[in-house]
């Protein structure tokens, strides 16, 4: 599977561009947010690529981060909601706001994506809260750098702010957090505990 490109850009017709690499033309899908922030033709261009395999066909899909190429893949995990709809998400409204609006559940501004309507909006929400979530929660602790020592001494704020980014109380958020740091030892695993105790 082909999971990088590095090369040179040969053309772009709109979300469609063809990179040169090693004297062959790839043709890769991108996100239009993604297309806007290419280089000019000729110009050396690296892209994250998902390969999608199907029976009558092998498709390219490109983007700038491996964040991107991450939330494209989860979008695609929810039923109904294929290659297209996930390129439109993220091309209309941008990682950031996909993510936003999938952690605050809003549905509404995830239907401004073309083939997006309220039931897949709502099936997204439903499916990924919990994956975002810990998704954000690992780009947060990435982001801060910290030594572990210094990771293990925040562990408990970080731990509440990914449940109440879930639309947990404050007080609930604590109690679950404070039960599953006696149960696991990574944040990750510590989120999918306290999850669990709160959905009893």
């Amino acid at each position: 599977m082909i999971g990088r490109l590095r090369g040179e850009l040969l053309d772009v017709q709109g979300a469609i561009a063809v990179v040169d690499a090693g004297g062959v033309g790839y043709e890769v899908l991108l996100p239009e947010s993604v297309a806007f922030q290419l280089p000019p033709v000729g110009e050396f261009v690296d892209l994250t690529i998902r390969t999608v395999v199907r029976e009558d066909s092998i498709t390219l899909y490109g983007f700038l981060t491996a964040h991107e190429r991450r939330l494209f893949d989860l979008l695609t995990e929810v039923n109904g909601c294929g290659p297209k709809s996930a390129l439109a998400l993220i091309g209309q409204l941008g990682e950031e706001t996909v993510t936003a609006s999938i952690l605050s559940q809003d549905a509404k501004t995830l239907t401004r994506a073309p083939g997006v309507g309220p039931k897949l909006a709502d099936r997204i929400i439903l499916e990924l809260k919990e994956k975002i979530a810990q998704e954000s929660l690992h780009r947060k602790l990435e982001r801060a750098m910290l030594p572990k020592a210094a990771i293990r001494a925040g562990k408990e704020d970080t731990l509440v702010e990914a449940l109440l980014m879930l639309g947990y109380r404050r007080q609930e958020a604590e109690s679950a957090a404070q039960d599953a740091r006696d149960q696991a030892e990574s944040v990750e695993e510590q989120l999918k505990v306290a999850l669990r105790g709160l959905s009893k």
